[in-house]
């Protein structure tokens, strides 16, 4: 099995990424979840696996903030609109891309540490790849003010040192 990794620029290559998305995160699936309503940020870059006999089968999105942790500035990487085709889980695909996107982080060498937010049944995926429940309060932007996020469980990888304890505001929208 051949399998190619692309890490492109987040806008020009959301017209490629989209339809995965919308088959994984489609409105009709989303509008039932409690994040459904969250307005998010658009990626930096983007993960892209695809296979010469399936296309594009995974995706993950990387984002780049300041944002301040305790009253702090500090520059994170972030992880977020993970999806694979549902035909094809269950093969490593989301592993690969997440570990390209954390390579990719690493190479940004002003970043701390990565971000990322997890629906309750992928706690055991994340936490099994080496990341960290953050046991804090995050705070966002949304179109109606500053909110507390909640939606999802934050976790964070140590790519300098990641906190687990404390207070992020993510400056902007989440991701």
């Amino acid at each position: 099995m051949s399998i190619e990794i692309d890490i492109l620029n987040g806008d020009a290559s959301w017209p490629i990424a989209k339809p995965l998305h919308q088959a994984v995160w489609g409105p009709n699936i989303v509008e039932k979840l409690p994040w459904g309503h969250v307005k998010w940020a658009n990626a930096d870059l983007r993960v892209l696996i695809e296979t010469p006999e399936d296309g594009l089968v995974c995706h993950v999105g990387i984002y780049f903030r300041t944002v301040t942790w305790n009253g702090q500035k500090v520059h994170v990487g972030g992880i977020g609109g993970v999806c694979t085709r549902e035909d094809r889980r269950n093969r490593g695909y989301a592993t690969m891309a997440i570990d390209a996107a954390v390579h990719t982080m690493r190479a940004n060498e002003a970043v701390r540490f990565a971000l990322l937010f997890c629906e309750p049944h992928n706690v055991a995926f994340y936490q099994a790849r080496s990341w960290l429940p953050f046991k804090g309060e995050i705070y966002c932007e949304q179109p109606e003010g500053r909110i507390r996020f909640d939606y999802m469980a934050p976790f964070v990888f140590n790519i300098v040192r990641a906190p687990t304890l404390g207070t992020i505001d993510l400056c902007g929208l989440p991701w």
